[in-house]
């Protein structure tokens, strides 16, 4: 079970892009619309789908980035954990969670 502190939904336009910013806080990010190309300072790119979960671990340094591409707004809820809980999350496709 994951101790949850706090939920958020959030909505941002189509077409919207977002340049390089490190999560507030490490949080589970479900994405229940839109579809967003998305970039890590690791050097990894993938493109998020609705229904999937990113885990937003990526506190400090430059973070993240990404842009919506599918013309829809992107509508999300942020799942932001107690510090220091141990979350017995796994998912059961890797498709389907992917992490920053």
């Amino acid at each position: 079970m994951t101790d949850v502190s706090a939920l958020h939904f959030k909505e941002t336009p189509a077409h919207s892009t977002y340049e390089w910013h490190p999560a507030p806080e490490e949080q589970y990010v479900i994405t229940l619309s839109g579809t967003l190309e998305f970039s890590t300072t690791g050097g990894e790119n993938f493109v998020l789908h609705p229904g999937e979960i990113l885990l937003a671990q990526d506190t400090t340094g430059p973070g993240h980035r990404w842009k919506l591409i599918d013309g829809q707004p992107w509508r999300r809820a942020y799942i932001v954990t107690k510090p220091g809980d141990k979350t017995a999350f796994v998912p059961k496709d890797g498709a389907v969670a992917k992490g920053c």
